[in-house]
């Protein structure tokens, strides 16, 4: 899994032991390999080094500022879906015009941010949304380049909840919608027409749904580019899965040779919104077993962390392989891992045949990177996790544990 692995029986992230992590920062915690995301992103660039590109991280996926700072140093641009997210990349320091802003409900509080910032363009999601962003350009006698999210219908065969290309979500313009909606933008003094794209949803293991998406969105872009339309760019979304358990997702390799086949010579610069397949993989959440428990015939091991902290599984039923800290032969046993919160949906692993934990034990839940602490919340007043950024043989918080007088600060 990247660069967690095990030296002298001990779970480690690159040269720093998890157990050293925990003493000195507690738990629950988040531990990331710096070493892990450089690799992941260079990777995914050279796998489009064949074509002109930019890659605009999905900081839904993980939007700690350090994470951030470091990305952009490796160049990357940055995909946004909110006034926050926004600030969060200029404070990170990245270049404003590498940042595309998507979302179905921008508001114009949040266009007005990112028009004055000068980022690189709009996803525009509605006509609705169009016409706002005219109004508020000519307000601020700016011409704003948009792009056209569409809609292609394609069903990326993913977990519903993430899916976001088929017709009856809520995400993008109908593609028959598009051609029109270009011509009208063609007469328009204050925007200017420079991309078409699509985004088809997030963990696809498979090629072909990508296939598909782009085979359409191609079909698209060369018919309103050759209806007068001066594009530039041919977006095509994120959304490549990684392995959790026992998925087998495309290679980058194969995933970048089939978006580039059927590209084939456009002339055009790629967009990519990668997120999970960059950062997912190089980030644990590591928490402390505190009791285990049988009630009849079920076993518990209840440990610090909790869906607050990680609530993928019981968001959408997600697998996390579970890893103890200290490596070593012992019993297997079929039981439920679980936190502390006052719900029977907190837990993130169900009938699972694991390594019998003890009272104390430090175990680690992998692929954490993506989708983890930015969905962290305070319920039950929980404080919200530290976070943790590994290099080589060191180790820095970037991110404070949360104390109860934060819970109350803004009350």
């Amino acid at each position: 899994m990247h660069d967690f692995h095990y030296q002298g029986g001990h779970l480690c992230c690159e040269g720093v032991p998890l157990e050293r992590i925990a003493e000195e920062v507690g738990t629950p915690c988040y531990v990331y390999s710096r070493s892990a995301l450089e690799k992941q992103f260079r990777r995914f660039g050279a796998a489009f080094a064949a074509k002109p590109h930019l890659t605009c991280f999905a900081v839904k996926a993980n939007s700690n500022l350090s994470i951030l700072r470091f990305l952009s140093r490796l160049g990357s641009g940055f995909d946004v879906v909110s006034g926050g997210e926004l600030y969060r990349v200029l404070k990170a320091g990245a270049d404003p015009g590498k940042v595309v802003f998507s979302g179905v409900g921008k508001s114009p509080q949040e266009i007005l941010e990112a028009m004055e910032a000068g980022i690189l363009l709009f996803n525009a999601e509605s006509p609705q949304e169009l016409d706002l962003l005219e109004s508020l350009a000519r307000g601020k006698r700016r011409v704003a380049r948009v792009s056209l999210r569409v809609n292609p219908d394609v069903d990326p065969k993913t977990h519903p909840y993430t899916a976001t290309g088929l017709r009856q979500h809520k995400f993008g313009i109908p593609a028959e919608e598009a051609p029109a909606l270009a011509r009208k933008l063609r007469s328009s003094r204050w925007l200017r027409l420079v991309c078409v794209g699509c985004h088809i949803g997030s963990q696809i293991t498979e090629l072909g749904p990508f296939v598909d998406a782009v085979s359409k969105i191609k079909k698209l872009w060369l018919q309103v580019r050759d209806e007068g339309s001066p594009l530039r760019f041919l977006d095509v979304g994120g959304g490549l899965g990684i392995t959790y358990g026992n998925e087998h997702p495309p290679e980058l390799e194969e995933y970048a040779s089939a978006v580039l086949g059927e590209i084939g010579d456009l002339d055009c610069t790629l967009l990519l919104e990668p997120g999970r397949v960059i950062v997912g993989n190089a980030g644990v959440l590591l928490t402390r077993v505190l009791y285990t428990k049988s009630n009849r015939e079920k076993l518990f091991s209840v440990v610090d962390a909790a869906m607050n902290d990680l609530i993928r599984p019981s968001l959408y039923n997600s697998f996390h392989q579970i890893w103890p800290e200290s490596k070593g032969s012992r019993p297997l046993r079929v039981m439920d891992v679980v936190g502390p919160v006052c719900e029977s949906g907190d837990f993130f692993a169900r009938d699972r045949r694991l390594p019998q934990f003890r009272p104390g034990e430090l175990v680690a839940l992998l692929s954490a990177g993506a989708y983890g602490f930015v969905f962290a919340s305070n319920y039950n007043s929980r404080p919200r996790a530290a976070e943790v950024l590994v290099h080589r043989d060191r180790y820095r918080v970037i991110r404070r544990r949360e104390t109860y007088g934060d819970l109350i600060r803004p009350e």
